[in-house]
């Protein structure tokens, strides 16, 4: 049995517990917020009995195997860090960190304790539908890949910003649309097109002025190592809720992705053609927990890591390929800094 105790109660929290209740011979046994009655709350809705405020605490029982940071950004290296130290698996929402210190910190963490399981959630990674994409792509179904466009757009409005302190700063979030909403396509461009070489941006805040101090909008063109060159917008004062767009334009196939589902396929290959909207449209039968643009991937995802932490598989999304993710999003900030092009950190 696989004991975990999960260190922030707010939103994410009731998904990593859903995930977890369907894993076999894995267990939530503690929860921990520095606001102790929302994870005593918690903790009585889903038959939690232990209960802690200070997480160092949860990190001292020795019952608890895995931990989930599921806490504001600012928080997450230290407890990463602490974490590993203190013999615990850990499995980290996104991002990962909020600077490129954060990054340096928490991979040299992972590397001073191999005997540990250590990773980041990108859970859009198990969908079927995206491994599916992955699968096309690499055996050349789309022909040579000539254009990427991913257009990202949600709303967040002044009072999301207002609600927790944290939110909408340099020094508790580390940025804005791009680290916290659009880093989970950008991890997604990662998973089907491989690492980013470099990329040139520009960012602005333009629906949420003098209410934060980070980017609402991003426009950048990336450039990936095997030469596939992309284009993304991102923002998040729209007034579509949640709308993602990926485009790939191929020589044999074009395709229109948005929010996981086809939306337009063109080929001469009519057979192709079908085969694609089929693939894509496949959909696991998992229940999905939490907001609908979580989507199914938090329970395949966990369920992976539980596996990882009994030896029985590879780890999909181990520190360094999280903290890879999270560089990409730092090297747009410092691209729209600068003015200049930009190289992408690699820890994977």
């Amino acid at each position: 049995m696989v004991k975990c105790g999960i260190i922030g109660c707010g939103v994410i929290a009731p998904t990593h517990i859903a995930a977890f209740e369907e894993i076999p011979d894995s267990e939530v046994v503690a929860l921990c917020d520095i606001k102790i009655e929302r994870a005593k709350q918690l903790a009585d809705k889903h038959r939690v009995a232990k209960v802690f405020q200070d997480y160092r605490q949860m990190l001292a029982d020795p019952e608890i195997d895995l931990v989930s940071i599921c806490t504001d950004h600012a928080s997450h290296a230290a407890i990463f860090v602490d974490a590993l130290a203190a013999g615990k698996h850990v499995i980290c929402e996104k991002s990962l960190g909020r600077t490129a210190a954060d990054l340096e910190q928490m991979v040299a963490a992972a590397r001073r304790h191999p005997e540990l399981v250590s990773g980041g959630i990108f859970q859009h990674r198990f969908e079927d539908s995206n491994c599916n994409l992955k699968k096309m792509i690499a055996d050349g179904d789309f022909g040579k890949i000539l254009t990427v466009n991913l257009s990202f757009n949600c709303l967040r409005t002044d009072d999301y910003y207002r609600g927790d302190s944290w939110r909408g700063t340099l020094a508790g979030e580390g940025g804005g649309v791009l680290i916290n909403q659009a880093i989970h396509y950008l991890d997604q461009l990662r998973f089907l097109f491989g690492d980013v070489e470099e990329v040139c941006a520009k960012c602005g805040n333009l629906a949420h002025q003098g209410v934060i101090e980070v980017e609402d909008t991003a426009v950048f063109v990336m450039k990936f190592t095997s030469g596939v060159m992309a284009a993304v917008t991102a923002t998040n004062g729209s007034i579509a809720d949640w709308r993602n767009i990926l485009v790939i334009s191929g020589t044999r196939l074009y395709l229109e992705y948005a929010n996981e589902k086809p939306s337009f396929i063109k080929s001469e290959n009519e057979a192709l053609r079908l085969r694609v909207e089929q693939l894509l449209s496949e959909k696991t039968a998992a229940e999905t927990v939490g907001k609908a643009y979580y989507g199914q991937g938090h329970a395949a995802q966990l369920h992976n890591v539980v596996k990882a932490v009994r030896g029985e598989a590879a780890l999909e999304v181990d520190t360094a390929q999280a903290a890879t993710t999270a560089a990409l999003v730092m090297a747009v900030y410092q691209s729209a800094r600068s003015g200049a092009w930009v190289k992408v950190a690699k820890f994977a």
